[in-house]
């Protein structure tokens, strides 16, 4: 007995070969530049560690992580979690969420990183 309410949404796609062709090529861009990224930061790791990098330079290379950070993030939410293709609001609520979700984190671990500091120079650690 053949069941009537399962729907097969594989059949019912209507965009055009052009169409998919644009998309798959948004895809493989997103998928080669997430690559490199990551490549890049593993490159740095590897041949930039604390141990021979010191002032400036190691400011730069954690900054420059975190730029990378949100650069992978942007590309993974915007392509893979569709956000993209969304209404303008929509983007920006989702967006701005995060952002005070963030900024709230740093908030805190600046507090915490100078109460934990203050601990430690009143015990002479």
């Amino acid at each position: 007995m053949e069941r009537d309410d399962i729907i097969e949404y594989s059949l019912h796609n209507h965009h055009s070969e052009e169409e998919g062709k644009k998309v798959r090529k948004k895809i493989y861009f997103v998928t080669f530049l997430l690559s490199a990224i990551t490549i890049l930061e593993v490159v740095v790791g590897i041949f930039m560690s604390r141990a021979n990098t010191f002032g400036a330079a190691w400011e730069t290379i954690k900054w420059m992580y975190v730029a990378l950070t949100v650069v992978k993030a942007y590309y993974i939410v915007m392509t893979f979690m569709h956000l993209g293709e969304e209404r303008r609001d929509l983007k920006q609520w989702v967006l701005v969420s995060y952002l005070i979700l963030i900024i709230y984190t740093i908030i805190v671990l600046i507090d915490e990183g100078n109460a934990v500091g203050h601990d430690w120079s009143f015990y002479g650690v």
